[in-house]
């Protein structure tokens, strides 16, 4: 199992669903979300989030299985969410509207805004393309990450500012078009060969 660990796929998956999560981009909806509902339990939502997306790598191809959808299918239908997310962050538009949340906590911040359908369907693309060990690696470092961005998002916006985290927010967004053309490409190949 250890032999199997690589910094290179963790650093590359970690990158990708950090892109995914967005978490920074996130932070104008997460203070929004303490003004409308009051306080948020950061650690209760950086936990749920992490179960769902664990258990999503493991459970998602027995899922698909079940319904008779392929992997590699799964991860085109993928790619075209990773390309619209790309595109919400890139040009500032929003394609998803949700319901104003009475509580916060679990929904909508763990699911969907953290572990939402742009996370669940790269974690099984990325599992097509990388080993699980590497993939659980790079979600617990994602989610320490998301705990302390929501611990501290209003000291990160005073530091950052709007424009800053628009500039943020866009260069992820390039970052995860081009994730998505990658994956589009390589798993379009497999499933006409």
């Amino acid at each position: 199992m250890f032999n199997l660990f690589d910094f290179r796929e963790v650093f590359t998956v970690g990158m990708i669903l950090f892109a995914v999560i967005d978490i920074i981009g996130s932070i104008p909806i997460v203070l929004d979300l303490r003004k409308k509902v009051g306080h948020i339990q950061s650690e209760k939502a950086s936990i749920v989030a992490g179960l769902l997306m664990i258990a999503f790598l493991f459970l998602g191809k027995e899922i698909l299985n079940l319904i008779g959808i392929d992997v590699n299918s799964f991860a085109v239908a993928g790619s075209f969410i990773l390309f619209f997310l790309a595109l919400e962050m890139i040009l500032g538009i929003s394609l998803y509207k949700d319901d104003a949340p009475e509580s916060a906590s679990i929904v909508p911040l763990a699911f969907p805004l953290i572990a939402g359908a742009g996370t669940m369907t790269s974690l099984l693309s990325l599992r097509a393309e990388y080993e699980t060990i590497n993939i659980i690696v790079a979600i617990i470092i994602n989610i320490i990450f998301v705990y302390i961005v929501l611990k501290s998002s209003g000291k990160i916006e005073r530091v950052l500012g709007s424009q800053g985290i628009n500039v943020i927010r866009k260069i992820f967004g390039v970052i995860l078009l081009a994730i998505a053309v990658k994956l589009f490409a390589a798993n379009i190949q497999s499933l006409f060969s």
